[in-house]
């Protein structure tokens, strides 16, 4: 079982930055894949970034490639997304998930965990 807490949402301008962790609790932590998520109100979840358990690995969706950047630190049991150059489209409630699988994955099917998620709004 692992339980996962996010933190670091608000109200940014266009162009700013902020910084999202999500806090894991549960023996098998790092042995984990993780990913970061998004929803709109109206709209499906979307996939934004996953991580290997090692961290070595990461993929994006193509929509943030190059403004955001996923990394995680097993010893503090935390996985991050650090979102610069934000846009308005990127307003949404970002979620962090766990999947029982170590590798990469951007279905969010095959995810096990999810968070509560945390509220990004950048204005324009």
């Amino acid at each position: 079982q692992v339980q996962l807490v996010e933190s670091g949402g608000g109200l940014v301008q266009a162009g700013g930055s902020l910084r999202l962790s999500c806090a894991a609790s549960g023996r098998t932590f790092s042995s984990n894949g993780m990913g970061w998520f998004r929803q709109c109100p109206g709209k499906e979840r979307e996939f934004v970034a996953a991580i290997t358990w090692s961290g070595f690995g990461t993929y994006y969706t193509d929509s943030v490639k190059g403004r955001f950047t996923i990394s995680r630190d097993n010893a503090r049991n935390t996985v991050y997304l650090q979102m610069n150059s934000l846009k308005p489209e990127d307003t949404a409630v970002y979620y962090c998930a766990a999947t029982a699988s170590p590798g990469l994955i951007a279905l969010s099917a095959r995810y096990d965990y999810w968070g509560q998620g945390t509220q990004v709004t950048v204005s324009s």
